[in-house]
């Protein structure tokens, strides 16, 4: 009896507090945790509604847990206060940031694809000048003398007022307004002597930069480059003489002997050498067997093209020792906008742009030259 009411004295504490729930049968849990059945009900009819006992405190009707295990329920269910949605300023920042990268994306993908075309005009406008110098080279290189009155080597610098000739360009990085580039233009033809299917010929090449264009409608392009091509047989009467006219006076739409190479031709000079390697100009005193004043002519240089001569003609026997070629062609980009201009503009704009124009230079040897025609 004293050990029962010293248990029944003691404070209920923590640890001691146990669920029980009491099933149909239970009376051996029951009995283990010291409770005892309802009044009224015995061991093995026990209802199915039984009661929770709790240790040291009263019974909890199972209403009652049930009440408590739906308040429980429904506080794990309601969510915490840190988990909720974007507000409309997150959402702002995030499209102003993905718009940021799609910019930067698009800024990277525009300049590789500029550099990509750069690239490929660069390339085609190579190829082009390249062609057109080679073709040059092999119709300057197999110059042969006429040993007649009939010319060898002709070369004339352009004088037109529509587009500008020559075209001045002020230097990159060149503050001075006075220095500036000259493009001159030059045609030049020259006579050969090749055998077509099996018959000796006089063959006649040149080519001439047109730059008198009255409408826009003759040559849609500007500096549009043209080869002269055509032969004769040698057995013909004055057969050189009418390759030599037929370049001067035969139309450039006529095709053939004309024929179109490339569009932007701004600049092209030829430049003939004696035996002595020094440059024939109108200053220079070529002793030859021949009359000089005959079998090669010189003409004084225009003011803007100093010492260009104006005109050079050989004779006879007398061809140049060695030509050098200079070809300046400019970018096709630079070139299509140039033509939506006309007079002045058109000329400004070209002056501007003196870093698009791209330079061929080449010295020829001529095979035939006649190393005793300059004795």
């Amino acid at each position: 009896m004293k050990k029962q009411s010293r248990d029944q004295s003691r404070e209920p504490r923590a640890e001691d507090w146990r669920w029980r729930i009491l099933q149909p049968s239970v009376g051996r849990a029951s009995s283990r945790a010291g409770f005892g059945t309802p009044r009224g009900s015995g061991s093995s009819g026990a209802s199915p509604h039984q009661t929770v006992l709790l240790s040291g405190c009263r019974p909890i009707l199972p209403s009652t847990l049930g009440a408590m295990a739906r308040r429980s329920g429904a506080k794990a269910a309601r969510p915490s206060t840190f988990a909720r949605a974007f507000t409309l300023v997150e959402i702002l920042v995030t499209m102003v940031l993905l718009s940021l990268i799609v910019l930067a994306l698009m800024t990277v993908f525009n300049s590789t694809q500029k550099a990509f075309r750069a690239s490929l005009t660069q390339t085609d406008l190579l190829e082009s000048g390249r062609l057109a110098m080679g073709l040059m080279v092999s119709d300057l290189e197999g110059m042969t003398p006429s040993d007649s009155a009939s010319v060898n080597f002709y070369s004339a610098v352009t004088n037109y007022a529509s587009p500008v000739s020559p075209l001045y360009q002020s230097l990159v990085g060149v503050n001075n307004p006075n220095t500036q580039r000259t493009n001159v233009l030059e045609s030049f033809f020259s006579l050969s002597r090749q055998n077509i299917n099996g018959h000796p010929n006089w063959v006649g090449t040149g080519y001439v930069v047109s730059t008198n264009v009255p409408d826009g409608t003759l040559y849609p392009s500007l500096y549009p480059l043209y080869r002269f091509y055509t032969n004769v047989s040698v057995m013909a009467t004055n057969s050189p003489l009418t390759l030599y006219n037929a370049f001067l006076q035969t139309p450039l739409t006529n095709s053939p002997p004309w024929s179109h190479l490339m569009d932007g031709v701004v600049a092209l000079t030829v430049h003939a050498y004696d035996a002595n390697g020094r440059w024939i100009t109108n200053s220079l005193t070529v002793t030859t067997n021949a009359n000089f004043t005959n079998w090669v002519t010189v003409y004084p240089p225009y003011p803007f093209a100093v010492p260009e001569p104006r005109i050079l003609y050989m004779s006879s026997n007398v061809v140049p020792a060695s030509v050098e070629v200079e070809l300046g062609v400019l970018e096709d980009a630079v070139l299509k906008r140039a033509e939506g201009f006309s007079g002045a503009a058109q000329s400004d704009y070209l002056s501007n742009h003196v870093g698009q124009v791209h330079l061929f230079r080449q010295r020829v040897l001529i095979r035939n030259v006649d190393p005793t025609a300059y004795q």
